[in-house]
């Protein structure tokens, strides 16, 4: 059995998230047609938990006709190793935890499943900084596994995601997943998300849901 760990190559790591969550490569396409909306020259373009940096460099060849700077932020050191040869003029990389990070004239901020992943008390901190560090319109566009307070609609939504992951994942391979992320993995509700948001003062809108993972778009 393929025991799951974060620190997956380079080339299955992006594959791995497509085949764990339905719409995966949509919301990728989904935020980089976002971008196009809110990147300005001379600011600072971030991905919060780049991982394989795909998706930084992906935007930056979206925003081309901006001279801005595109910087990827990620906590493993095995991602951030491969990370250094993806640099380029205009694309940086940082080995870094997110909440000790100074975001500053920043026009467009993503992440992508990461901050499910912080510590709950650490959100709003970490949102708030994420505000601060935006310049007036500018967006911060997230998505974000979620749980329902309606436990008949979790049970529903967690058995539909199952049936997805068992197109691509054996049996063992999930459940060894889902003791992994267990202790790990501490989703919000939506609501608490956009309650959240609001009090920080973002304008606050889902965009795109597939089964319990929603993505939103922020504007300052």
């Amino acid at each position: 059995m393929s025991k799951f760990t974060f620190a997956n190559s380079l080339e299955g790591f992006d594959n791995h998230i497509s085949n764990s969550i339905r719409g995966y490569d949509c919301l990728w396409d989904d935020i980089l047609k976002l971008s196009e909306y809110f990147v300005e020259d001379q600011t600072n373009v971030v991905d919060i938990g780049c991982s394989t940096g795909k998706f930084i460099k992906q935007m930056a060849l979206q925003n081309n006709f901006c001279k801005c700077n595109y910087i990827g932020i990620e906590n493993e050191e095995d991602f951030y190793e491969d990370l250094l040869s993806l640099e380029d003029h205009n694309i940086e990389f940082f080995l870094h935890d997110v909440r000790e990070f100074l975001f500053q004239n920043c026009s467009f901020i993503t992440s992508i499943f990461t901050l499910q992943f912080l510590p709950i008390k650490d959100r709003y901190q970490l949102f708030q900084s994420v505000y601060n560090g935006l310049n007036s319109g500018g967006a911060f566009v997230f998505a974000e596994k979620i749980f329902s307070n309606n436990p008949r609609v979790q049970e529903m939504m967690t058995f539909l995601h199952y049936e997805y992951k068992r197109k691509n994942f054996s049996t063992d391979q999930i459940l060894d997943k889902e003791k992994e992320l267990r202790h790990m993995l501490k989703p919000n509700t939506e609501f608490e998300i956009s309650q959240m948001c609001a009090k920080i003062g973002f304008d606050i809108t889902p965009f795109w849901r597939n089964h319990n993972f929603v993505g939103f778009i922020c504007i300052k």
